[in-house]
Order: structure tokens, then sequence, then C-alpha cells
């Protein structure tokens, strides 16, 4: 059985019914509210309880790895009282949460350039993420100020750093363990709802064989019924990593 942590692009993974990596990109928050005629917060505020629900649905499924997306590197350019508004929940989310993530048995990480956030918010991230450290139920991971393009960047900067005498000479393995997400199986299945159809300089890398999923489905009404939609469009696709359906069928799960 080959490793759930082998490259789609240099092997091929395991196959399974259920997902071992699922990855979020939560869009629709600001227009559930507005159709609402509620602030945008309001929508970030109900967003919440949805990530609360999906990670019980994952843990309940026995997905092992979880990374939700929460704050782009590039969504900066938001109105400044929004981005003020993200910070505080941000902050609250993790005092209020990592309390019920370590009796539920489930790692919290957070995943991007953190060097923007004061502080004090830097100072709860570690120490959240230490506290829940061990668990092993579900990998939970944040991804705030995270760009795709930045983590290629800051692992070629890593690599260059760890072994400059290659001189050139670098492959896929030299750089894999120093991207983010270097510890997880690469995701198996994204998702993006709110009905837009885009990467969004997420998991450039590690989207390499993902099968998306896209809803029109706004993140706050994104329930039990809609996560299983996608699962079941998941356990629908064929997931060839470069093969033929005749080699699927024959039962090749071998490289040549």
């Amino acid at each position: 059985m080959l490793s759930r942590l082998i490259s789609s692009t240099r092997g091929i993974p395991e196959r399974n019914d259920v997902p071992a990596h699922i990855a979020i990109v939560m869009d629709g928050n600001g227009r559930w509210a507005r159709k609402r005629l509620l602030p945008r917060v309001a929508g970030h505020k109900r967003g919440l309880d949805t990530v609360r629900k999906v990670v019980k649905l994952c843990v309940d499924q026995g997905v092992s790895h979880l990374t939700l997306f929460a704050f782009s590197s590039e969504n900066w350019r938001r109105p400044a009282d929004e981005v003020s508004f993200l910070m505080q929940l941000f902050m609250q989310a993790l005092r209020e949460e990592v309390k019920k993530l370590h009796k539920n048995n489930i790692r919290l990480r957070v995943i991007g350039d953190l060097s923007r956030f004061d502080s004090e918010l830097i100072e709860t991230i570690r120490s959240a993420e230490a506290q829940t450290g061990g668990n092993t139920a579900l990998t939970l991971s944040i991804a705030a100020n995270y760009g795709g393009r930045w983590d290629i960047v800051n692992a070629v900067n890593a690599m260059l750093a760890s072994c400059p005498e290659k001189r050139g000479a670098y492959t896929e393995e030299d750089l894999a363990p120093h991207l983010c997400l270097a510890d997880a199986p690469e995701p198996d299945l994204y998702i993006r709802t709110g009905g837009e159809q885009r990467i969004s300089n997420f998991l450039l890398w590690q989207l390499a064989y993902t099968e998306f999923y896209f809803t029109d489905c706004l993140w706050p009404d994104f329930d039990e019924a809609a996560f299983a939609q996608a699962i079941d469009s998941y356990r629908k696709r064929e997931r060839r990593f470069g093969r033929t359906s005749e080699q699927l069928a024959g039962g090749s799960d071998k490289q040549d």
C-alpha cells in the first residue's frame, strides 16, 4: 500500500470513498449578510457556526485533514473596518474554540505568513497549536494571511538555505518538505462555496490532482446536506492520476 503522503505527480496516492484531506474556500459570507440586509460582519459570524458544523462532519466521516481558507494574503485589500473585525473574530474564535478542539482530539494549526499579525494574536495562535499538537482525530489547518505563491516562494527560499550545495539540481522531493502542509496528504477534495469557480491563490502546489467541487451555496448555508452532496460528487469521480480508464478497470494501481 502506498503512503498517503506520496506526491500525486510522482506516484499514485490511495483512493478511498472518504477523502483523507478536504480543502475549502469559505466564500459567500458577505453576500449571505447582504441578502438579509445585515452588515457583512454578520455573515462572518454566521460563517463561524458553519466551521464548527463542518469540523464535526469531517470527524464523523473519518476525514483526517481539513484545511480552511480563512484570510488570504490579498484580503488585506478589503475595507479596513472589515479586516479589523476579521482579526478580532479570529482572536475570539481561537480563545473560545481551542478547549473544545482539544477535548475532541482535534489538532489545530495556522498556516500562512503570520509576520503581519500583532504579537498578541501570534502568541494566541502558538498557544493553541501547542495545546492541541498531540491530537489525532483531525488536523484542522486554518490558512490565514496565506497565498499559494507565497507558500511556494517561501519553500524555495527555505530549500536553498537548507541545501545550497546542490546548486540548481533540485527536485520536487527537495522542495516539498518546506511547504506549509508538508506533513499532510495532498487534498483529495477542494470545495468552494458561493458560486465562484476559482482557486484564488489557494494551495497552488498541493491541488495538482485534487478533485474540484463548486457550489452556489453560500458558506453560512453550507449544512450537512450540502456537505453530503460534495462527498457524493467526490465518490463518483474517476481519479486516474495520469492513467487511462482501462487501466483503472483492470485494477492497475502500480506505476510504470
